[in-house]
């Protein structure tokens, strides 16, 4: 059984849009940051959730040759950790093609500057050298993301705080928007036009007297727990750092990787006592382990009563029991590909119906229609 397409247009639940670059099987970072918060946040919002294949291009133009198979195993990863397509959308971003139509849209107005501030443009370029990133694509990923955000027009946009100033430009770009064609201009504005001052026509928009009516409401940041999750190595679980634990790890790989996480450096023989509070692997009990289990760690760390093998036992026990239905519902789908198909079929076609509707107000207001 299947949503009606029509459903989630008369929602009376508020809103909430996110998605995730399809780079492959999932990790437990990638869960835990994302995907665990979604899963709770679907019973309470009229959730629409993408897998952004666009976005991979940005930086995998060169070599796309994964991509439809990175695409299917973050669809699995998305319904197998508990995504419900009866009570949220779940969809590709490029079969949705008002995606990149209101992109371009939105390119034709958005300053360079906007761009150039954004915090991971520069980051991305120095750890990705391998790539050659001096692209329109890359340059503009974060409009991309402002355009995936408002087609939907929803209320809150789920992220952790180092993504917060991604959100703010989606808002700033839909005031510009609505200030520039779905208001009455103000005598600020109509001056700086008169003057031809695009920097104070800039300012003039974006001032708080400007009398906007616009239809791409500003999302609001909907702050989600982010754990702190290391990879093996203590930095944060990456795929880029060769340092994960996957969602589909099987047990026996889980339990072998995680006997060779870093631990408390100054804890060098099995007789010496431990810090819990610096040791990565403490900080994956903090996330999986019960609250008994953490003061039985805490306690045998710090007096030399157990030692690191199995501190790490105990913990692999706890993400055992956490991502093990996870996995059983996986493999549940990959033997009904069908299913899946249908899934993201019908995801996609009730995410385009909903663009159609925010595209058409947006093209007659630009004076497209």
């Amino acid at each position: 059984m299947t949503k009606n397409t029509n459903d989630s247009l008369t929602s009376s639940r508020p809103r909430v849009l996110s998605g995730m670059r399809p780079t492959g099987r999932l990790h437990l970072g990638n869960y835990m940051g994302a995907l665990y918060n979604w899963v709770q946040l679907q019973r309470q919002y009229d959730c629409y959730f993408f897998i952004a294949d666009l976005h991979a291009l940005t930086t995998d133009y060169a070599d796309p040759t994964a991509l439809r198979q990175s695409i299917r195993d973050v669809a699995l990863d998305f319904l197998a950790a508990g995504l419900d397509p009866e009570v949220c959308t779940v969809f590709i971003q490029s079969h949705v093609p008002q995606h990149a139509e209101l992109f371009t849209l939105f390119s034709m107005f958005t300053p360079l500057p906007w761009l150039e501030r954004v915090p991971t443009y520069k980051d991305q370029q120095e750890q990705l050298r391998e790539k050659d990133l001096n692209t329109y694509g890359f340059l503009g990923y974060p409009l991309l993301q402002a355009a995936d955000i408002l087609l939907y027009q929803p209320d809150y946009v789920p992220v952790g705080q180092d993504q917060v100033a991604h959100v703010e430009l989606t808002r700033e770009v839909a005031r510009r928007f609505n200030a520039l064609y779905c208001s009455q201009p103000t005598p600020a504005i109509e001056k700086a036009r008169e003057d031809h001052s695009d920097k104070e026509i800039l300012t003039a928009e974006l001032s708080a007297n400007a009398v906007v009516t616009g239809i791409l409401p500003e999302p609001k940041v909907l702050l989600t727990p982010s754990p702190k999750l290391p990879g093996l190595d203590g930095r944060k679980m990456s795929k880029s750092y060769g340092n994960t634990l996957m969602l589909a790890e099987p047990e026996a790989d889980l339990r072998a990787k995680l006997k060779t996480m870093v631990t408390d450096p100054a804890r060098i023989r099995r007789t010496d006592p431990g810090n819990p509070d610096i040791c990565p692997v403490f900080d994956l009990h903090k996330v999986f382990s019960t609250e008994e289990t953490q003061q039985k760690v805490r306690e045998g760390c710090t007096t030399a009563g157990i030692g690191c093998i199995e501190c790490k036992g105990w913990v692999a026990d706890a993400i055992v029991r956490e991502i093990a239905p996870i996995q059983e519902r996986r493999r549940a789908l990959e033997a009904d590909p069908g299913q899946v198909d249908a899934i993201l079929w019908d995801g996609s076609a009730r995410a385009r119906h909903r663009a159609i509707q925010t595209l058409q107000h947006v093209r007659q207001a630009i004076g497209l229609e």
